[in-house]
């Protein structure tokens, strides 16, 4: 069985391509060749800056004959749909077979086709992948019409066997196939034949070129981490950055380069995002404090003197850049020690979204909000709303201007340096986190505060403006700040109705949608907000406020109170949908969070958790899991027998009636039950009302196994259908059993 080795090689892809790249040749190749009847033993593809190379293993030599029986018309039926059929088999009359079938004689077709050499499918394949190979981005050059990344210069395509090399003829916009490569551009220049893929990686290997990308990321790595090490420092990690540097070049060769003196002094992020961004360059540091004080950075050749022409270039540049720096940070450090109000000012003409307003707006907004939840976090209200004030201000200093990564976390140095104590100045750098499943989650109660605020802000500000989150589709990465929102809450074990919030939020949402409106009307709204404030509950508030305008008198205030409740709802549904996906990584079934969402008090996440892990634990157990199924035994029955007699069986049910031991006994379970449950749930003790509801499930098995709820005797039935309201009013009183599935 022969191998397959194809090489790509053009001008330099950008290293951010070239990893999907890869898998896209391999993926497409083998496709072809598998679909076109060509199994194979393994593949690989490796990719340096200049070449894609694909090399697949035990591959068939030619795709084996396939026979195929086609079935076709009628013996007798018309001459147009046999030659129709002929047609489309290939096949002439005379090759047809007659046979009888349940329906009648009918004519069959045996079809042959011959296999095809491996290199003729190759040549197909290979030619329909490059001309449709799905780069980000593409180009033309010369007369061509053929679009590649960078100008493709040649194609290697050869198989080999014990037998020896050949050659895959194909020609692609006037480029033919062969079996000859370059090496290094300027350490090796010129071609080279090549005969198997070892042979094909030992020759670009004496050529300056390592094909492993991961060969070349551990190269680079412990050359670095050698170097610091024996001046005493260490390299900061940076995995993403090795990856791209791995794929600059093609004969890595790591130099290391002292930071001038003037820039030591620079906040350490500000280094290494600079030298990160702008010369691909890793940060080292002194271990002892923290300080960077070196680069590594990479070349793409041996020279002979070492590396010093090239040391001196970039020490060269990375001077001029660090003089950018210095200067953004020193004069950022001027005005956070004067007066940093000329940023928070300046914020007021940078538009945050055109339908929300203002930076300036919005900050107000958080800060307003961030006050009001500050009892709930345990922070101090004036520091919540100074903390809220100062978070964004860095948005507007040259530093985070050119470096928009830094925003934050220069606002924590400019803080620090205005004076403010550092749990506020902490505030900008925390109050975005958390960014993603796996970022940390601030736990100080000011950054806490206004992490949320923030969040809180950005949720209710889309929902009411209608830019919810379609489909895969979510711009404003709404879906990140309701997960945020949940580990703020759950991660700080906050007990907060979210719903006082929303509503709040939004209504201050619309104000500012509607500031064109009279005075009286946008009066009203603000009546009602002052309302919300001080009750919590939408509907109580609005009530307050109606009683001073009528609806005829305020169309504006009829039509907010109309659309908040839904809004309002709508979102504290998509946060619900949000805490489905957190909790499915517990464990948690989606049914069992859905029955407790039916619960009173749904808007309190801690809560919410707290007795959907302690459901989800219950119904795990047999007992759990058999009382559901008996809760929805009895409520069928009590459901078909409302709907049957129209009258609702929730009077009670009188113990003289009972007429079984088991009926007796489940009216003694059902009394304690109720007189633990009742107790738990008032102290939130949800292990303790679910393990209650659970020893039901013996008196209620019990119940049913004896006892015929629906007897003829109407005493008796009327009595045993208030037992079995019970049994539904008790296990509703811990969660809504009805959405549990199985």
């Amino acid at each position: 069985m022969p191998d397959l080795l194809i090489e790509l090689f053009s001008e330099e892809i950008p290293a951010r391509m070239q990893t999907r790249a890869g898998e896209d040749l391999k993926k497409r190749i083998t496709d072809g060749l598998v679909e076109a009847g060509l199994t194979y033993a393994g593949a690989a593809v490796l990719t340096t800056p200049r070449r894609l190379t694909l090399t697949v293993q035990g591959l068939l030599a030619e795709s084996p004959t396939v026979r195929e029986e086609r079935k076709g018309p009628k013996v007798g039926a018309p001459d147009k749909a046999i030659e129709g059929f002929l047609r489309g088999a290939g096949v002439t009359r005379d090759q047809l077979e007659e046979r009888d079938t349940p329906k009648g004689a009918v004519y069959f077709a045996t079809i042959e086709k011959a296999g095809r050499p491996a290199a003729e499918i190759i040549a197909e394949v290979l030619d329909g992948t490059i001309r449709n190979f799905p780069w980000p981005k593409s180009m033309r050059w010369g007369s061509g019409a053929m679009r590649w990344v960078r100008p493709l210069h040649s194609i290697l395509c050869i198989l080999s066997d014990e037998a020896g090399t050949e050659v895959v003829p194909l020609t692609v916009e006037g480029i033919t196939s062969g079996d000859t490569t370059e090496g290094h551009r300027f350490m090796a220049p010129g071609r080279f034949a090549v005969t198997s893929f070892e042979d094909y990686e030992a020759k670009l290997k004496r050529a300056f070129v390592v094909l492993s990308p991961s060969e070349r990321a551990e190269h680079i790595w412990n050359d670095a981490t050698n170097q610091a090490f024996a001046a005493g420092l260490e390299v900061v990690d940076d995995k993403g950055l090795l990856a791209e540097v791995a794929g600059l070049v093609e004969w890595p060769v790591v130099l290391m380069g002292k930071i001038d003196d003037d820039f030591l002094e620079l906040p350490p992020e500000v280094l290494q995002t600079s030298m990160k961004e702008h010369q691909k360059f890793f940060s080292v540091k002194n271990p002892k404090t923290g300080r960077i004080e070196r680069f590594i950075t990479v070349a793409n050749r041996e020279t002979t003197d070492n590396g010093a022409t090239i040391l001196a270039g970039n020490q060269k540049v990375l001077s001029a850049r660090l003089a950018d720096a210095k200067f953004f940070w020193e004069n950022d450090l001027r005005i956070a020690k004067s007066d940093m109000s000329v940023w928070t000012g300046s914020l007021e003409n940078v538009t945050f979204h055109n339908k929300l307003g203002g930076q300036g707006d919005r900050i107000r907004r958080i800060a307003a909000l961030a006050r009001a939840l500050a009892p709930v976090t345990g922070a101090d209200v004036d520091q919540a709303e100074k903390a809220a004030k100062l978070a964004k201000a860095d948005l507007s200093s040259e530093m985070v201007y050119e470096f928009p990564e830094l925003q934050g976390l220069m606002g924590r140095y400019y803080i620090e340096a205005a004076g403010e104590e550092a749990a506020v100045a902490a505030v900008a750098e925390e109050h975005y986190s958390p960014l993603g499943p796996s970022d940390d989650v601030p736990t100080t109660p000011l950054s806490t505060t206004v992490a949320l605020a923030d969040k809180l802000d950005t949720l209710t500000g889309f929902w009411a403006i209608d830019e919810k989150p379609t489909g895969s589709k979510d711009p404003f990465a709404l879906r990140r700040a309701a997960l945020g929102v949940i580990r703020l809450v759950l991660t700080n074990d906050l007990r907060m109705p979210l719903s006082k919030s929303i509503g709040s939020q939004l209504l201050k949402h619309k104000i500012h949608e509607n500031g064109h409106a009279e005075s009286k009307e946008v009066e009203a709204l603000a009546d009602l907000l002052d309302e919300i404030a001080d009750h919590g509950v939408f509907g109580a508030a609005l009530r307050v406020v109606r009683e001073k305008y009528t609806d005829g008198e305020n169309a504006l205030l009829h039509a907010v109170g109309e659309a908040l409740p839904s809004l309002s709802d709508d979102l504290l549904s998509f946060i619900h949908d949000r805490l489905k996906v957190f909790l499915r990584d517990e464990g948690i079934r989606h049914d069992v969070i859905d029955a407790c969402i039916a619960m009173e008090g749904n808007d309190d996440l801690n809560l919410l958790v707290k007795r959907a892990r302690a459901l989800n634990a219950v119904i795990a157990t047999e007992d759990g899991e058999n009382l559901v199924q008996g809760f929805k035994r009895a409520n069928n029955i009590l459901t078909q027998a409302e709907e049957k007699d129209g009258v609702e069986y929730s009077y009670g049910a009188d113990l003289k009636f009972a007429e079984t031991d088991s009926e007796k006994a489940l009216f003694a379970a059902l009394s304690e039950a109720e007189g633990q449950i009742a107790p738990a749930l008032e102290a939130e003790d949800f292990p303790a009302a679910m393990a209650a509801m659970a020893a039901l499930r013996a008196p209620v098995d019990a119940f049913f196994e004896e006892v015929q709820v629906n007897t003829d005797n109407d005493v008796l039935r009327r009595n045993r259908l208030n037992l079995l309201s019970q049994i539904r009013t008790i296990c509703s009183s811990v969660a809504d059993l009805t959405k549990v599935e199985g």
